[in-house]
């Protein structure tokens, strides 16, 4: 079975989160994605690399999971020869994603008119905090810079006092995908134009997207809205409530589901005409849900669910991550997955979610030490021998 993206090459000159992701899920759809890192090997490889709890071998959980299914290829891209050697791996390939600041390709002079030069239908990506261009774009940014300038932030958490970032990376995590999405149009786009683009991400825009109809609401209403916890704007009960021993949450968005959760839950107080409909539900929120979490906490969580679920009620219970990674729609998902090292022992870690009906073969390889794949490279695409790439390595240009 194929891969979805066989064929395609890439030149992944990405460093800690967000460009790492987005590359990642190239690699994970079958790109042959080459690691270009420095001689002393790209920042994430010494995160968590020597702690005891979150490490494999060397290997920190940031890169032993960002940077399966690649290659290592090291370059001192400072150096006239070194940038001469990419520039010749650029004539090979496909695809150059980075994240660098804004500027930072131009200075290096591996920016998309510099690299479509020896190849026009190369297709340059760059994840970064506000984008290229704009009186913003020079600003550094990480992933809780993006979370608080995009507005989000201000929506999470239990009131106006205590606004709190999401507690996944939405800001990396989300330039990496609307990447990997900018990139596969290019390719498409290219398919009839023969002509490579560049990608311009930022990782701002990619939050003000993700805020979606809520914006929209807000330019009707003129209102900012506020973190509201776990509950809902109109729908009620939609929440998180405790059980003897965890918490589920409910989502009654419909009338019909709290007809069928009144079945469930014998309570007189929820028989009230008024409560038939939303409006009068919303109107009675704090009694419904103080009522339910005094009603749900005599059972535990699986008695609950069980019911509910019965029912058809939409509901689940608040997992921690080790009851998350276990769960049994999960693990036939394939999302949990080997993460291997180079030396043949293994981790954990999530799987692809993107499932495919006809090219899906889904193959992890073990993220590769520095430089692990060099001379393979400058082989096979290079056709340098032997002798000219020990000649660069002594020369402190490859590693």
């Amino acid at each position: 079975m194929s891969q979805p993206l066989g064929g395609v090459r890439v030149l992944d000159l990405t460093h800690m989160l967000s460009g790492p992701y987005g590359s990642m899920i190239l690699a994970d759809l079958g790109a042959e994605t080459i690691k270009v890192e420095p001689l002393a090997g790209e920042g994430t490889r010494k995160l968590l690399a020597t702690d005891p709890n979150n490490s494999l071998d060397g290997m920190g959980a940031y890169y032993i999971t960002l940077n399966r299914n690649k290659k290592s290829v090291a370059v001192d891209l400072k150096t006239e020869e070194g940038l001469a050697l990419f520039k010749d791996l650029v004539v090979n390939v496909d695809v150059v994603i980075s994240n660098f600041g804004a500027g930072v390709p131009e200075r290096l002079g591996i920016d998309y008119d510099s690299l479509s030069a020896v190849n026009p239908r190369i297709i340059t990506c760059t994840v970064s905090g506000f984008g290229s261009d704009g009186p913003g774009s020079r600003r550094p940014a990480f992933d809780q810079v993006a979370q608080a300038m995009g507005g989000g932030m201000s929506i999470t958490g239990s009131d106006s006092e205590h606004k709190v970032r999401a507690g996944i990376p939405i800001g990396d995590l989300g330039g990496g995908m609307f990447g990997v999405m900018g990139i596969l149009a290019a390719l498409y786009e290219r398919e009839g134009s023969g002509q490579g683009q560049h990608v311009d991400i930022s990782m701002l825009d990619c939050q003000i997207s993700m805020l979606n109809y809520m914006a929209t609401m807000h330019f009707l209403s003129g209102e900012d809205p506020y973190p509201i916890g776990n509950s809902h704007f109109v729908h009620v009960p939609y929440d998180t409530f405790a059980c003897s021993d965890g918490s589920i949450v409910i989502a009654v968005i419909t009338d019909n589901f709290w007809h069928n959760l009144k079945q469930v839950i014998s309570c007189p107080e929820f028989d009230n005409g008024k409560y038939d409909t939303q409006p009068g539900r919303w109107e009675d929120r704090e009694i419904i849900n103080a009522k339910l979490n005094q009603l749900l906490a005599v059972n535990s969580c699986a008695h609950w669910l069980a019911l509910f679920e019965a029912k058809r009620i939409p509901c689940a219970p608040v997992n921690s991550l080790s009851q998350a990674l276990a769960d049994i729609q999960v693990l036939h998902r394939n999302m949990v997955i080997d993460l291997k090292h180079p030396n043949g022992n293994s981790t954990k870690g999530p799987g692809n979610p993107i499932k495919l009906s006809r090219s899906s073969d889904q193959v992890f390889t073990a993220a590769p030490t520095l430089g692990q794949h060099t001379d393979e490279i400058m082989t096979q695409l290079l056709n340098l021998s032997v002798e000219q790439i020990e000649q660069m390595k002594v020369q402190g240009i490859i590693k």
